[in-house]
């Protein structure tokens, strides 16, 4: 199980000190700060990295911007970095650095790196007992009090760019990620190998969906995995307190992940995801295609404009996919074959 997920990953902005306050307020630990450059750490070792754009640009780069100029993907051993810097070296150029970083730009103009991560480590955490109509858990004891939202890990990044399917193709094909999911007109959802996330990196199309058509490639969000909605809601009630913009859409739960998610706008750019409860997969997972829309939310409290009008219900495998492997071997999704026809269930 090479890539293991997001080790760390580098925001550019113009505004340190305010996006220092927010990734503060937001629950991160800051552990390093100076006037170009911070960093915060997370309970899984990996790192949140805000520098000056003008002083530390990355060179390469395609992104338009304020955002995450470069991923660094954490890899469980020397000899699968390596063996994977064989496959992208073939025809691009791989810097690597003294601590033993290998930085290149994959297809799409995204710069990206390999490291070595053996301090990764999952967080623990524990949910409380949930109650419903004849269905008792918790008896003679309340939920579980929090004052502030603590993120344990990154999820997952998400990018616009006008073609999603040729960077997806590179990160399947030299890093062995796996095609998890296709929204139809919106884009593709990736895993690493040695994660269980529904995806930890979404290729979004900057033509058509939910983009402004203008076809440049940008920084969208970063997910921040929190343990349950309790701690999405503390979160989003301690940043509004602090001044902080509200989110467009507030509390929703997309279906194509099943995860929960609260999104906010970010001074570093894009947005800053809480997320929580998210499908967890393997390599029996088979690809689906979705209904851009349908795929977006199961719910949403502040329901967007687009979303009001009705929906296509039908599933489909994504072309190409083959059991217990995603690829993108095929590289239009095909609507034709149902997986199942679903019937809207009113209570």
């Amino acid at each position: 199980m090479p890539v293991l997920g997001i080790e760390s990953v580098v925001y550019c902005v113009s505004e340190v000190v305010r996006s220092v306050a927010f990734f503060e307020d937001f629950g991160l630990r800051l552990t390093e700060d100076r006037p170009d450059r911070a960093i915060f750490s997370l309970p899984d070792t990996s790192q949140v990295i805000i520098q000056d754009i003008e002083k530390h640009a990355i060179s390469g780069s395609r992104i338009e911007g304020h955002g995450v100029h470069e991923i660094v993907w954490g890899v469980d051993s020397m000899n699968h970095l390596r063996r994977l810097v064989d496959r992208v070296v073939v025809d691009r150029e791989v810097r690597w650095d003294e601590d033993g970083t290998a930085h290149f730009i994959a297809d799409g103009g995204l710069p990206m790196a390999l490291r070595h991560w053996p301090s990764h480590r999952m967080p623990l955490t524990a949910v409380d007992p949930v109650n419903s109509p004849g269905n008792v858990n918790r008896m003679n004891v309340h939920r579980s009090w929090i004052a502030r939202a603590r993120p344990k890990r990154m999820m997952h990044a998400v990018y616009l760019m006008p073609q999603p399917d040729e960077a997806a193709a590179f990160l399947c094909d030299r890093l062995d990620f796996r095609l998890t999911d296709r929204q139809r007109d919106v884009g593709v959802y990736l895993r690493c190998e040695g994660a269980s996330d529904h995806h930890n990196i979404a290729l979004f199309n900057s033509t058509g969906g939910f983009s402004d058509r203008s076809g440049a490639t940008r920084f969208h969000h970063i997910n921040y995995h929190v343990t349950d909605l309790d701690e999405i809601m503390v979160g989003r009630n301690y940043m509004e307190r602090r001044g902080w913009p509200r989110s467009t859409w507030g509390l929703g739960r997309h279906r194509i992940s099943s995860a929960l998610f609260h999104y906010l706008p970010c001074p570093a750019g894009g947005e800053a995801e809480y997320g929580a409860d998210s499908d967890q997969i393997d390599d029996g997972w088979i690809p689906r295609d979705w209904d851009g829309l349908f795929g977006f939310g199961q719910w949403v409290h502040d329901m967007p404009d687009f979303w009001i009008e009705g929906h296509d219900w039908q599933v489909g495998f994504a072309a190409g996919s083959v059991p217990g492997r995603g690829s993108i071997e095929d590289r239009q999704p095909d609507s034709g074959s149902p997986l199942s026809t679903v019937k809207e269930v009113r209570g």
